[in-house]
């Protein structure tokens, strides 16, 4: 391939040649080992990846920061902070920016406390630890209501997916440790249904 033919596949501001159509035929590309779907008047080859997903368990003191969904999917359960990481963000930048925008709450992150593989939803989520810097927070434009919930009174039976109550179980575990290589899917889940 000449390097106008690559500048041209993989630079291009609209990809889709002339025409604009963008990448409509699913074929393997010359040096791939998978289809993709490509644009056969330019070149350009569109890569669908795995979604990075971003989200802390936050406290205050030994509360912990919990957030109602107001939009689909799972509305109206309860989730920790968390959504997808932006361009141009880092992983911490992206999970503080999530608890503000779903709990109007600002934190420090202290480390990562998990990474889940979720290949089955082509996600990866990077759930950090967090320490709210006051107890303020509020519902943001995502959320039906935010709580500061004590251990006892986390509703288990409401979470809008697994991944919260392994954070959660996970952060548990891991009070006043430092000394761990990031989690990840609990055992008895990893295997799947």
């Amino acid at each position: 391939m000449s390097v106008d033919r690559i500048h041209k596949t993989y630079f291009t501001s609209v990809p889709g040649g002339s025409r604009g159509a963008g990448p409509t035929v699913r074929m393997v590309p010359e040096g791939d080992d998978r289809e993709r779907l490509v644009c056969t008047e330019c070149g350009y080859v569109r890569y669908d990846n795995p979604k990075i997903i971003v989200g802390a368990v936050c406290t205050w003191e030994e509360r912990y920061l919990m957030v109602r969904r107001a939009i689909p999917p799972r509305e109206g359960l309860w989730c920790l902070p968390s959504g997808f990481m932006e361009l141009g963000e880092s992983s911490e930048e992206g999970a503080a920016r999530e608890v503000w925008e779903e709990a109007r709450a600002r934190v420090t992150l202290t480390d990562l406390l998990a990474l889940y593989n979720l290949s089955h939803i082509s996600q990866v989520h990077l759930i950090y630890r967090g320490h709210m810097r006051s107890p303020d927070c509020a519902a943001g434009p995502e959320s039906l209501e935010v709580a500061l919930m004590d251990w006892e009174h986390l509703p288990w039976g409401e979470l809008a997916y697994p991944n919260v109550a392994w954070a959660l179980r996970q952060h548990r575990a891991m009070r006043g440790r430092a000394d761990f290589a990031p989690l990840g899917v609990p055992a008895e889940d990893a295997a799947g249904p």
